[in-house]
């Protein structure tokens, strides 16, 4: 990730200063911004691959920053929310970004997340999706996991499919009904919970104790490999 560009956003100078140390420590180059004005002007100035965002800002809301950039930057972008902003949170991804980390955060999370969230983007999309045991394979819609071949549904294998294609990224519900059932569904969070559910017994080695498909309650789900 050595030379990639990174536009933290915050207005408190603390945090700025503290994240542009550490970024620039591991290599990254690093703009600041503590308004969503400055943010904009930024990102278009020198177009980032990262954009690291504070929710609240002091003349508009990141949502609304987000939102509007992803209009036409493709870059990674990490919201930091305050503990309490669960709508906010929701809102920002829904809105296009990748992950959130709540504050108080550790800086070497933040810097994890930072770096699977460009891993994600890179722009090499394999035919063959492999996240632990689960293989994918794009072309032939053939999934098999431990080397043994899943039968799944045209639905099931839809809802695992996008998983996958952002593995570690956190979708929202409305998010992944959007984009596996259409903009019809996207109020039936009931209706996902029963889909994943069946994903898990076919996928999960415990579905009790879910390896891939992780919950984050009242938000969505990851699919990770832990």
């Amino acid at each position: 990730m050595s030379g990639t560009r990174v536009l933290v956003v915050d207005d408190e100078p603390q945090i700025l200063r503290a994240l542009q140390m550490k970024l620039r420590s591991e290599g990254y180059q690093v703009d600041t911004a503590a308004t969503a004005d400055e943010a904009r002007a930024a990102a278009a100035a020198h177009p980032p691959e990262a954009i690291i965002l504070d929710v609240l800002l002091p003349d508009g809301s990141g949502t609304d920053v987000c939102r509007q950039l992803r209009e036409w930057s493709a870059a990674s972008i990490l919201i930091l929310s305050a503990v309490g902003d669960e709508s906010e949170k929701i809102a920002a991804l829904d809105a296009g970004a990748d992950d959130y980390v709540t504050k108080p955060f550790s800086v070497d999370e933040l810097l994890a997340r930072l770096r699977a969230a460009l891993r994600r983007t890179a722009p090499s999309r394999a035919p063959v999706l492999e996240i632990g045991e689960i293989r994918i394979d794009l072309e032939k819609r053939i999934v098999t996991t431990g080397g043994r071949p899943l039968s799944l549904t045209p639905t099931e294998y839809d809802l695992l499919r996008l998983l996958a294609q952002n593995e570690g990224k956190l979708l929202t519900h409305p998010t992944i009904l959007r984009e596996v059932w259409g903009p019809a569904y996207q109020e039936e969070s009931n209706y996902l919970h029963v889909y994943v559910s069946q994903l898990r017994r076919k996928i999960e080695p415990d579905p009790a104790r879910p390896r891939y498909i992780v919950t984050v309650p009242g938000v969505g789900y990851r699919l990770v490999d832990q």
